[in-house]
């Protein structure tokens, strides 16, 4: 079906779209002409995106093939204060915090590999019959920012970002006023017929006894595992009894949700089917790998009755309502960043104009700037100079390599590659940066002519179980700022976002396994079974409310993470205690002289305050370096 689609299909050369995709009619040989000279936007680029072809190769060849490039004996550039590897939020923080203690004449250069800024705080657009379309392709919300350190929280007001507005732009009745719930889609390939209908939900009590009967009466199921989830979403049946309250905990720690549903509910496998994969988009892998005390705090049916009371969180809290979301996600605090560091990068000055803004790539790297932007640039060696006063910063762009120098360099990319990368960093903390395994991610945006078929539904968002692809998609967040409106009518154009993140469940494996099987599947996948698979999971889904994809699909954007979300300590895998105060993961962020590490991995938290409160924590390092 997805030949038959009214889209381009996407080749791509070097992360460039070739055909009308990327918004024009020019021939592939000027598309990488174009590319050279600037004039491609990355964020109207659709197909292939996230980790794009031309982004990662050279760290692959250095990583996977231990391929050495050769220092260039000529230096580009004249001495830097601040070389800062990686342009994400992390990277940006930091080039920021530096500025503001070191003056405006202090000369700082960011590397990036990517064709864009941000990291993984990615923005995307559309055009769809003449409206324009805003959506995120990564790093999603400033999430609990009440939260923040004094440090993270200061970073936003820098930055130009007041979060208390979002209170006004986030439309939180949007949904209910136009009384549009969460479906659950059973597809014909697992269930024997594609059925849509509404979730019964994670949490007990969240429908009375009809209410949830009268929904279940329509799932494709046995008689016994309708009745069997009945009965688990209504139980305050204590599984444990006879357990003290500290035995209780300790069980559930040390087992999975599955094993709990399984073996001490003994709800059957298909009602364990419906919940397994609700967590993929937040700790990136079901309940086969999650332990039954972290289904505890997240509210799942059948431990409601454990009489355990409230436990600390593990890892983030939500505490705050989930609305602080720009439109294009996270790319809109990276913009903010940006627009701090090079004015002429972005035009305007508040939160709001910056959604509408079109972003001067041509302005991030002029050589007369005290903070320069430098895309397409993969970091290969990482250096002290012979006498320590220096740091020499290897790169690989277009294809030719490159030598900088600064008087100090933070290191903001993937923390995996940094023993790749400098050879300074000692055994024991290698191993400890080897520990974590990222997340594997992909944030999947579709341009639709209209939202007809959730109208007809009822629902704005629908979950799937045992996915082909997507476990989850829906209408985007309902967030109107500045000159940006979101859609009002069924019949205008809007964005669809889902989520596909890639796992190995049920076979025994623990979070970090998946993560490195997922992150193989998903480099070995072409992008045309991907959009495949998300047309006929569209289709089979909405097909009953009207959609169809030949006629409603404009546009496709598949944001690609194999390194996605950064390795938060797990219950069932990981020792007790650990988490972003203690782990392998603070030796493996130690300061190396000149060289100090600032990602969101480095925080063990996958959040934005993760990423600032690194940038701080860095900088603060180098300062004291002199």
């Amino acid at each position: 079906m997805a030949d038959t689609l009214k889209i381009s299909r996407r080749d791509f050369i070097n992360g460039v779209a070739l055909g009308a995709a990327a918004g024009c009619a020019l021939s592939p040989a000027e598309l990488l002409a174009a590319a050279e000279r600037g004039e491609v936007y990355p964020p109207g680029l659709t197909g292939l995106r996230g980790a794009h072809p031309g982004s990662f190769e050279t760290a692959h060849a250095v990583s996977w093939a231990g391929t050495k490039f050769s220092r260039p004996k000529q230096q580009t550039d004249t001495i830097y204060d601040l070389v800062v590897v990686g342009g994400g939020l992390s990277g940006l923080a930091a080039a920021l915090r530096y500025r503001q203690h070191s003056g405006d004449a202090a000369k700082i250069l960011i590397l990036d590999n990517h064709d864009d800024f941000g990291g993984h705080a990615k923005r995307n657009e559309f055009t769809v019959d003449g409206r324009h379309l805003i959506g995120y392709g990564g790093s999603q919300s400033i999430d609990t920012p009440g939260s923040y350190s004094p440090a993270a929280r200061q970073l936003l007001i820098d930055a130009g970002i007041e979060v208390d507005r979002f209170y006004k732009y986030f439309d939180q009745s949007y949904f209910s006023d136009r009384k549009l719930g969460r479906g659950i889609y059973f597809s014909a390939a697992e269930y024997g017929k594609d059925v849509t209908v509404p979730g019964v939900g994670r949490w007990p009590g969240a429908l009375d006894q009809s209410q949830a009967e009268k929904i279940v009466n329509d799932y494709p199921l046995s008689e016994e595992s309708k009745a069997s989830l009945l009965r688990l979403l209504h139980s305050e049946t204590d599984y444990l009894s006879g357990d003290s309250r500290a035995t209780k905990v300790d069980r559930l720690r040390r087992m999975s949700y599955r094993d709990y549903l399984l073996d001490i509910v003994a709800s059957g496998e298909d009602v364990y089917q419906l919940y397994r994969d609700t967590t993929r988009g937040f700790w990136g892998v079901g309940f086969d790998a999650l332990s039954a005390l972290e289904a505890y705090r997240l509210g799942m049916p059948g431990l409601a009755g454990l009489g355990i009371g409230e436990l600390p969180p593990k890892g983030h809290a939500r505490d705050e309502p989930y609305i602080f979301h720009f439109p294009d996600g996270n790319a809109g605090v990276a913009r903010a960043l940006v627009r701090r560091l090079i004015p002429d990068a972005l035009p305007g000055n508040s939160m709001e104009d910056l959604v509408g803004a079109r972003a001067n790539y041509e302005a991030l790297d002029k050589p007369a700037a005290a903070t320069r932007i430098r895309l397409n640039s993969t970091a290969v060696d990482v250096r002290h100079t012979a006498n320590q006063k220096h740091v020499d910063v290897t790169y690989v762009s277009n294809g030719t390599t490159h030598r900088v120098r600064a008087k100090h360099a933070i290191w903001a990319g993937y923390n995996a590659m940094i023993p790749h990368v400098c050879q300074e960093v000692p055994a024991e903390q290698v191993e400890a940066i080897d520990y974590a395994s990222k997340v594997p991610l992909v944030y999947i945006n579709i341009a639709v002519r209209n939202w007809r078929a959730f109208a007809n539904l009822g629902f704005n968002s629908i979950s799937i179980p045992k996915p082909e692809l997507m476990h989850s998609f829906g209408m985007d967040f309902p967030v109107s700022m500045g000159s940006y409106e979101f859609t009002r009518k069924p019949d205008e154009p809007t964005i669809l976002h889902g989520t596909y993140v890639p796992t190995v469940p049920d076979q025994g494996l623990t979070a970090r396994e998946q993560h490195a099987q997922g992150r193989r599947a998903l480099y070995e996948k072409p992008y045309a079974e991907i959009e495949a698979s998300i047309v006929g999971q569209l289709q089979g889904s909405l097909g009953s409310g009207g959609f169809d994809a030949v006629r409603d699909i404009a546009g496709i954007t598949v944001n690609r993470w194999p390194h996605g979300y950064a390795y938060e300590y797990n219950d069932l895998s990981d020792p007790e205690g650990w988490g972003p105060n203690e782990g392998p993961h603070v030796l493996g962020r130690a300061q190396i002289g000149r060289i100090s590490i600032a990602n969101s991995d480095a925080s063990a938290l996958a959040y934005v305050n993760g990423a600032f409160d690194a940038a701080e924590r860095a900088v603060n390092e180098q300062l004291k370096v002199g």
